[in-house]
């Protein structure tokens, strides 16, 4: 099949893509409305930044299963499933249930409820490194909770991450420490490389706090890690006495027990978001009992931890249905194992076609990526073709090319996307 010529040169590039944005403003005008209305109210209109997109961002009105519509009528596939958030679809009649019913008997009760210490102790079971967690409100404060607890418990304070590394909107590590971030005091490394990792163990081991690490960077581009490297990072963590903690708020699907019990590799303390919140918001952190009873607030030296809704009744109980109903053993290995084939697929697309792109990714979480090889700012334009070329034919994932599956997506589904990318890069 021949190579499309928009796709091969800067100047036709240019040309398809100024040729794309305006069929996407002609075909959106209600999205466009919206973003101007809520710029009078919101800075650009904004109030998360990882939706925006140029020249505006969609507008969603309603979904349904794994299908969107946006404000001005148009139908999608969601292929982004909320950034992995929304792993069970939309408008799920048992999450629906689950949040009505705990709302008839009270949105909070101003106490501990039956809905915590279930969820708890689901969680508890799932994860090898959960021996005691703690509820928070969002995979950002779950993160934060879990680095100062690594800090007081071992009287240090570096904590080493990684570039392209996310772990929160105050802890972004894309291109190093980000203005925003906490200003702890930050070793902030090369991701899969254990000669970097070993360099900083070697060189200020005895001031390490903790390590903190997604085993597959999400908003890094869903870099996997190197199975060799999470190993390398246990190994060193534990001769210098430092913490290691898995982020594992979006690779908690990749098994029953998350990306750690898929690769045998098990940290000090694991951070939990997303899915466990049956779709809302929701953070949890735990670990070792010896880390985490340091929280007990019935010890003279107790570690603080309040939040009003930490252990909100309609989240937990969200979260219990969501596990009993979605998130068994055999539905998230299903749902693994289509993700791969999927990256599979598009892979043999690519290779097929001769067309510069690829996807990295873990099970069904992965990104697609223009490999140009004439630099970012061609590839940059060259994803943002594809990503409103998609759109055109009615599939929806992220601008940076994120894509998520949730579990209502099945083979009619990936069989129509992948028709669809290869119609798209050819047209």
């Amino acid at each position: 099949m021949p190579t499309d010529l928009a796709l091969t040169t800067d100047t036709s590039l240019d040309h398809a893509l100024q040729v794309a944005i305006a069929c996407y403003r002609a075909r959106n005008p209600g999205s466009a409305e919206m973003l101007e209305r809520a710029r009078q109210v919101l800075p650009g209109g904004n109030t998360r930044s990882s939706l925006w997109a140029n020249p505006f961002p969609l507008c969603i009105a309603s979904g349904q299963g794994c299908h969107i519509r946006d404000v001005d009528g148009n139908d999608y596939v969601d292929m982004l499933g909320e950034f992995t958030a929304g792993i069970f679809g939309h408008s799920s009649p048992v999450l629906a249930e689950a949040i009505a019913t705990a709302h008839a008997r009270g949105i909070n009760l101003s106490s501990h409820t039956p809905y915590e210490v279930e969820l708890a102790e689901r969680l508890c079971a799932r994860f090898p490194s959960l021996e005691r967690l703690r509820f928070a409100n969002s995979g950002t404060e779950a993160n934060l909770m879990a680095l100062m607890a690594a800090r007081l418990v071992t009287k240090r304070d570096r904590i080493v991450v990684f570039r392209g590394g996310y772990h929160g909107g105050v802890l972004t590590f894309g291109d190093g420490v980000s203005p925003v971030d906490v200003p702890f005091d930050y070793a902030c490394l090369p991701y899969n490389d254990i000669a970097a990792a070993e360099a900083e163990f070697a060189q200020s081991g005895a001031r390490i706090a903790a390590v903190l690490v997604e085993p597959m960077q999400g908003a890094g581009g869903c870099v996997p890690g190197d199975p060799a490297f999470l190993a390398a990072l246990r190994r060193l963590s534990e001769a210098h006495g430092a913490i290691l903690i898995f982020d594992e708020v979006q690779t908690a699907r990749m098994s029953v027990g998350g990306a750690q019990a898929r690769l045998g590799i098990i940290p000090d303390m694991t951070t939990l978001g997303k899915i466990f919140g049956g779709g809302l918001a929701f953070g949890a952190f735990g670990g070792r009992a010896e880390i985490m009873d340091r929280f007990d607030p019935a010890r003279a030296d107790a570690l603080p931890h309040a939040g009003t809704f930490n252990n909100n009744s309609l989240t937990m109980a969200a979260g219990v249905a969501a596990i009993d109903h979605y998130l068994g053993a055999e539905a998230l290995e299903a749902l693994f194992q289509r993700g791969e084939d999927l990256q599979r697929r598009l892979t043999a697309v690519f290779a097929e076609t001769g067309l510069p792109f690829a996807v990295t990714g873990m099970g069904a979480i992965m990104n697609l990526h223009a490999r140009s090889g004439e630099g970012a700012a061609t590839d940059r334009k060259l994803l943002s073709l594809l990503h409103f070329r998609m759109q055109e034919r009615g599939y929806y994932f992220a601008a940076r090319g994120l894509i998520a599956l949730s579990l209502p997506v099945g083979e009619n589904e990936i069989r129509g996307f992948l028709t669809a990318i290869e119609q798209g890069l050819q047209a």
